[in-house]
């Protein structure tokens, strides 16, 4: 169960127990029309995991490629506030510095769709810079990770949601893994 809680002028959604630990028992409860249901997660079979791996791996790919071009965007905007707060607001190049802010906010735009592109699936970026995606899965009656990562051909290994990427085990026991001796 969740609340949603107005805090000054945004609202905020709690679980029932971040609600109790933040504002204590005794704090009005949110009505009824505020409660909402944490969305259950989706799980994928094998096939369905990979299916959508495949659909998806473009798209992984163009965030990837945009974060590396968001980044020195975001190193050269920072030293551009830095030099501005340290000579306590200098003339900076003021067309150069609207370039960069909006290419930035371009990136940055394009960036956040491709995300929420990924996540809509159902699947859970673990690290963008490596390419490495979870699909909610159940294995052997337990819920479980089938684990992918960009450059494998196909999805291979699984973990168990209290593991990461270290406890990667293979789907078939006879597979004795890709060509990288780092799995």
């Amino acid at each position: 169960m969740y609340f949603r809680v107005r805090e000054n002028t945004r609202w905020s959604l709690y679980s029932a127990a971040e609600y109790l630990r933040r504002f204590g028992a005794n704090h009005p409860m949110a009505d009824e029309e505020n409660e909402q249901e944490a969305p259950e997660p989706r799980l994928f079979t094998l096939t369905e995991a990979e299916r959508t791996r495949r659909e998806i791996e473009p798209v992984l790919i163009e965030a990837i490629e945009l974060r590396k071009k968001l980044a020195p965007l975001v190193e050269e905007l920072g030293a551009i506030s830095a030099h501005i707060q340290w000579v306590g607001g200098s003339v900076v190049p003021y067309e150069k510095t609207a370039r960069l802010r909006f290419e930035h906010d371009r990136l940055a735009e394009s960036l956040k769709a491709a995300l929420e592109r990924i996540q809509s699936t159902g699947c859970l970026i673990k690290d963008l810079d490596s390419g490495l995606l979870d699909f909610p899965a159940i294995l052997n009656n337990e819920e479980v990770f089938l684990c992918w990562r960009l450059g494998e051909e196909r999805i291979r290994f699984w973990h168990r949601q209290n593991e990461g990427f270290a406890g990667r085990k293979p789907l078939d026991p006879g597979d004795p893994g890709a060509d990288n001796p780092i799995q």
